[in-house]
């Protein structure tokens, strides 16, 4: 029986004809931190992928024996989600098509500028990572987002989704229920995109009276209007070489669509009481809690602009659909209170774990934020039981959706079962917990595993007893 190689976090297989790696790219990859190995034709880059996993990989179109798709079409068997940048001689558009419809990220022309290369395939590790390691995407990406926590399988499409999207310049639209945290991810779009270097400028459609939402969007000239005493800078000129979070954009009225409809389709506009047009390089990644597919066909909602700003478009999923979630948010929240005040961690007992996971949570992740803010604030003791959560009994119900339906059964046989099975270990030790009374020595007996890879197995599930 074949095992899969190793996933090697940071590893790229550079796929180049002996001779033709730039030494100014090698230098460029060595500075990034970058490791990489080489192949030097198709059959020595799949002995490579046999031997390790990469986190990415660069090959040449145009190889001594074999090809560079036939390199694409091993790495894309291996792992769908691979990143793979090929490299194109100027005039061989084919090649560079097939390559694009094959899957792969990028396609640079030779010579390869490091300028654009490096960048592009450190982006494109910590994108691979996140979407493939079982950590918070925060701990990942190091772009400083925090509070992307989870494991349930509608979270993790979500951060795979969002991850290919980030490295392309195209518009996002994140739609979700209030509360489910669409900043965040907008900002880890922000932080894994090529301009990450830039301003990330965030504006809440819905919070600013419509009289002044346009000059907050596009500033305004000295004398546009009385009070008017001096030129200002709108969101989308501050926003320049960098991304507008557009939150609540189902809000906004007609006019106002109109309006922003040029500014994306041009990436032009005019302040209030300004006559000359200003260009400007900005990314949109919008957001709304409105069915905006309903707003178009009610004739709320303009559907040329719904198009523009949908190129990806990412449904974030409710926290009632994503319960086993639930304790590892509360113990990320609990963790970061203590941490704030200064005081020690609180565990979590399982009978108060229980009672979080059947709340339907209406609030999403902000109301569990505020819950365990409240909670760690008033709790006097080491443990925090279910009668310190103050969860009023209206909202505590059974799911409407068994858990087990969540399970994401996409991919192969092997893939959908490996995830059934990750469950029935969560469960499984989550039972026996509780039935020994938290006592770990007794529940790797009574499950007959070594205590060494109950823990183990206790960590990966985020499983704190």
């Amino acid at each position: 029986m074949s095992t899969a190689p190793p996933f090697t976090s940071t590893t790229v297989l550079v796929v180049l004809e002996a001779g033709s790696f730039d030494p100014r790219l090698r230098e460029a990859l060595e500075t990034a931190g970058i490791e990489f190995v080489e192949a030097t034709d198709e059959r020595q880059a799949r002995e490579r992928m046999r031997q390790i996993r990469p986190a990415a990989v660069l090959c040449d179109l145009r190889l001594p024996a074999g090809d560079g798709l036939g390199v694409l079409s091993a790495a894309k068997a291996i792992d769908p989600e691979l990143p793979v940048i090929m490299a194109s001689d100027p005039g061989n558009v084919t090649d560079a098509v097939s390559a694009m419809k094959g899957g792969a990220l990028e396609c640079f022309v030779k010579p390869l500028d490091a300028k654009r290369v490096v960048p592009l395939l450190t982006r494109a590790i910590a994108a691979y990572r996140a979407v493939t390691e079982s950590v918070p995407f925060d701990a990942v990406a190091e772009s400083g987002v925090q509070g992307i926590v989870g494991r349930a399988p509608g979270l993790t499409q979500v951060l795979r989704s969002l991850a290919r999207a980030a490295v392309t310049d195209a518009t996002v639209l994140l739609q979700g229920e209030s509360g489910t945290g669409k900043e965040l991810f907008a900002r880890a779009v922000h932080r894994l995109s090529p301009r990450a270097g830039g301003p990330f400028v965030a504006i809440n459609c819905a919070a600013i009276p419509e009289n002044l939402l346009e000059s907050e969007l596009f500033g305004y000239e000295k004398g546009a209007f009385t009070g008017a005493v001096a030129r200002k800078l709108g969101k989308f000129e501050v926003a320049d070489g960098g991304t507008l979070f557009l939150d609540e954009i189902g809000d906004l009225s007609g006019p106002l669509q109109a309006k922003i409809l040029r500014a994306v389709e041009t990436r032009s506009f005019e302040r209030v009481g300004g006559t000359s047009p200003l260009q400007v390089d900005v990314r949109q990644v919008a957001a709304t809690n409105r069915d905006l597919r309903a707003r178009v066909s009610a004739g709320l909602f303009r559907e040329d602009l719904y198009f523009r700003l949908s190129v990806f478009s990412i449904q974030i999923p409710p926290l009632r659909d994503r319960v086993v979630d639930v304790p590892l948010l509360a113990r990320f929240f609990i963790g970061k209170v203590c941490a704030d005040l200064g005081r020690p961690p609180l565990r979590l007992s399982l009978a108060a774990e229980d009672r979080l996971m059947s709340y339907r949570w209406p609030g999403n992740v902000r109301e569990l934020q505020n819950c365990m803010e409240r909670v760690v604030i008033l709790c006097e003791e080491a443990e925090i039981r279910p009668i310190d959560l103050n969860l009023h009994e209206g909202e505590v119900s059974t799911p409407e959706v068994d858990p087990w339906d969540a399970i994401d059964l996409s991919g192969t046989l092997a893939d959908a079962s490996q995830r059934a099975l990750a469950e029935v270990e969560r469960r499984k030790i989550s039972a026996a917990l509780k039935d020994a009374g938290n006592n770990t020595g007794r529940v790797a007996d009574v499950l007959r595993i070594s205590h060494r890879a109950l823990v183990v197995k206790m960590q990966d599930h985020g499983i704190i007893p």
